[in-house]
């Protein structure tokens, strides 16, 4: 379900664009899984034999609002409700407001809005047609308080009742229709009520007559079975056994980045000038060293806060949603070309000098610990036109990994490269004479990492094309793309093609060694995609580029390993009658470690002979966005849970069968849905994953 919010402003002078555009991403990168400051209950009112009204009370925790239904041009969600099913009854009018709206100028969104306040209360009208009757949909809303808005929250609905038959009418209805009606309202209260106590099964799931008990035994929770298989298994074989060196992967992401951002016109000629204040304002160089060490670690503080507030309020379901939502991957993307065409030249990212003038100023006057943070943090505001699309880039990467805790590791490792410097240059400050100068190189720096993010942005652009099925940037499309940016990144290195902040007569516009090597590297890397055009695997990018199957011009089809199905109950079923094990793949679109398995573990010869001959592989993409043909009402963790996508569907498969939610997640299966062998994660390691193949097939053979 695609979920669109925003940050609201305090009050405070209009910002700049620039600042709106920051605000925005720290949105998107932290209002996922928010706690629930408004509650509402529902119930179904029959005014009349004719008339019936579905009533939502909402109670509202203290300090924010609940926007009613009037509609506001690029303003909050209005609160609406939705009918995706009615039977013997029709919908009066739209939702309508009871009670004390409260209207008020909202300066974020330049209008009047309107609101409820500790309570509130909406009704929608219903004409009944006669006889029982039903409605399934969800009332949405949006609540914010002084400081942050909510993402559109859903409530869900399914009420029925029965109302006095219709009075008979001069034209009365054909016997075979009012057959037809009733019929199809009693499989409709049928359907209600099996849905919510059955699990997820599709009539075309049933192969050469399954029958509908083995089925249903297929969704039965295997959890502690894998426990017991998993109880002195190696990390690599448990779920999530790689997340240690993920986290590690994500620490040095953040860490390259801070490195970078150092070497930025922003931050590079400001080292200089911090360490030699603090060892002249102090007199003392021990005192000195302390001071600078207090302002690293209030650069860390800050980029951590950061983190934190980022990780304090994710889920990792969220995440998974988040990962592969169409409007946040093309937010993402449209987000990293503006900071690409920033890097460029094309425009600077300023937050509104105000903001840093009045941290500077307060710094000025405040002295001890303070005054040192509020320098520290000064610098983070002075510096955002550089540092803020490599911590846009880094926080959009790490909060879609699925992990609670990437965004902090993420920004710990960015904040101690950026303070690292500060501190070593006040404790030895001979090392500042061999400091580079600053110069044009800088500029080029930024130019380059412009080329990267343009680069990644694809990626996200990718993910929301795979899960909705566009077909707009299959494998080919992406990887021209890509043999473009990076080919025109190599000729700018050898100053081919200049922005507008180069100096063409920079060291008499002669190409360096180290630029040349660069220019050189890229260049090559351009002539190493062009394979790929034709099918060629190229691992280096796999993970990053779209699946082989989505390739239209493919010379090597048989080096790709498909899966035989991708329903879960027709391949349980085909192996059942055939007497093979089962592999089941959970996997996603949007799953950058997914890609790797496939590119670097999948292609071994053996790997992929096992999987296509020895077992029935069925591939469960949990991210893909079709629609079931109707939504399934099922029980998660005790709480009522719609699936509404085939995604929903093989997710809620893996964590209530599984136990697990992150992927990649392979786990073998005899056909009666039991587990031969202890799962297995991210790891390419090809002997392991042929061991762990082997011991499935022996356990399987052994039975």
């Amino acid at each position: 379900m695609q979920k669109i919010f925003k940050i609201k402003k305090m009050k405070h002078p209009k910002m700049g664009w620039a600042g709106v555009v920051l605000c925005l991403l720290l949105c998107v990168t932290t209002a996922t899984a928010q706690p629930q400051v408004v509650k509402v209950t529902q119930q179904l009112k029959q005014v009349s034999d004719t008339q019936a009204e579905l009533v939502f009370d909402a109670v509202i925790d203290a300090g924010w609002h609940m926007y009613s239904t009037q509609v506001v041009p690029d303003g909050p969600t209005p609160a609406t409700f939705t009918a995706e099913k009615l039977t013997g009854c029709r919908l009066d009018g739209t939702l309508q407001p009871v009670g004390n709206v409260i209207k008020h100028y909202e300066d974020m969104f330049e209008a009047e809005v309107y609101y409820f306040e500790k309570k509130g209360r909406f009704v929608q009208r219903l004409k009944l047609d006669g006889g029982p009757y039903a409605v399934e949909g969800y009332l949405q809303y949006g609540a914010c308080n002084d400081q942050m808005c909510l993402p559109p929250t859903n409530v869900e609905v399914s009420q029925k009742g029965t109302a006095a038959p219709a009075a008979t009418k001069a034209e009365e209805k054909p016997a075979d229709v009012k057959a037809d009606e009733a019929n199809a309202k009693d499989e409709l209260a049928t359907d209600a009520d099996s849905a919510a106590n059955t699990p997820p099964s599709e009539a075309t799931g049933n192969v050469d007559g399954a029958d509908a008990s083995a089925s249903s035994l297929l969704w039965q929770p295997v959890v502690e079975e894998l426990r017991a298989l998993e109880a002195g298994t190696d990390a690599g074989s448990m779920p999530g056994g790689s997340g240690d060196v993920s986290l590690w992967k994500i620490f040095l992401l953040g860490l390259v980045g801070g490195l970078v951002a150092l070497v930025t016109p922003c931050v590079w000629p400001i080292i200089p000038m911090t360490v030699s204040f603090f060892l002249k304002r102090s007199g003392d160089k021990k005192k000195g060293i302390r001071d600078a060490w207090i302002y690293g670690l209030s650069i860390v503080v800050i980029y951590v806060a950061l983190g934190l507030l980022v990780t304090a309020i994710f889920g990792a379901s969220a995440l998974n949603s988040l990962a592969t939502n169409a409007v946040f991957n093309i937010f993402f993307f449209l987000l990293l070309v503006v900071f690409a065409a920033s890097f460029f030249g094309a425009f600077e990212l300023q937050l509104p000098a105000k903001w840093s003038n009045a941290v500077d100023s307060k710094a000025e006057k405040t002295g001890g610990l303070l005054g040192i943070f509020l320098m520290a943090f000064t610098l983070t505001l002075v510096s955002f036109s550089c540092t803020g699309p490599i911590i846009g880039f880094l926080l959009v990467e790490v909060s879609t990994t699925g992990s609670y805790v990437a965004p902090t590791i993420g920004m710990l490792g960015f904040a101690i490269a950026l303070a690292l410097p500060f501190t070593l240059f006040a404790m030895f400050p001979s090392w500042l004479k061999q400091m580079p100068r600053s110069g044009g190189w800088m500029n080029t720096v930024k130019v380059v990492l412009g080329f990267i993010e343009l680069a990644f942005a694809l990626k996200f652009l990718s993910v929301a094309d795979l899960a909705y099925s566009w077909h707009i940037l299959d494998r080919e499309t992406f990887l021209a793309l890509w043999i473009v940016i990076f080919g025109l990144l190599g000729l700018y290195l050898l100053r081919f093609i200049h922005f507008p902040h180069d100096d063409p007569e920079e060291d008499g516009g002669r190409v360096g060694v180290t630029r040349f090597f660069l220019g050189l590297i890229s260049l090559a890397f351009a002539v190493y995609m062009l394979p790929g055009l034709w099918g060629a695997p190229l691992k280096a990018v796999s993970a990053f580029a779209p699946p082989m199957k989505t390739q239209d011009f493919n010379l090597q089809p048989e080096a790709e390993v498909r899966p035989m199905f991708t329903d879960y109950e027709a391949g349980m079923a085909y192996a059942r009658n055939n007497h093979k094990p089962v592999m089941i793949d959970f996997t996603g679109y949007g799953c950058v470690n997914c890609r790797k398995m496939e590119a670097a573990v999948w292609t071994d010869p053996e790997v992929a002979r096992t999987m296509t001959e020895d077992y029935v592989l069925i591939q469960l993409y949990v991210d893909e966005k079709t629609p079931l043909p109707e939504p399934y009402v099922v029980d998660d963790g005790g709480q009522e849970r719609k699936l509404r996508t085939v995604g929903d569907k093989w997710s809620w498969l893996q964590s209530h069968k599984f136990g697990a939610n992150a992927q990649p997640f392979y786990v073998l299966l005899d056909a009666d849905g039991h587990p031969l062998t202890a799962s297995r994660a991210y790891d390419e390691d090809i002997d392991a994953y042929k061991a762990f193949l082997k011991s499935g097939l022996d356990k399987f053979h052994g039975q």
